[in-house]
């Protein structure tokens, strides 16, 4: 209940839509490959943006 006004990194932001991005990309696969090989694409930029952030 503490944390409930705490802000989050920006690391825990793009990590958090690093999920959703994957998230998305699995209900996809099944619908359009595309779409979901789009979203993966998407997501591996997003985790290449956060390990430059660990440097």
């Amino acid at each position: 209940m503490f944390g409930l006004f705490s802000k989050k990194s920006p690391k825990e932001k793009l990590l958090a839509q690093h999920k959703k991005l994957l998230k998305e990309a699995h209900s996809l696969s099944s619908v359009n490959r595309k779409l979901s090989d789009d979203k993966i694409y998407e997501a591996d930029l997003l985790m290449k943006k956060i390990e430059q952030l660990d440097k």
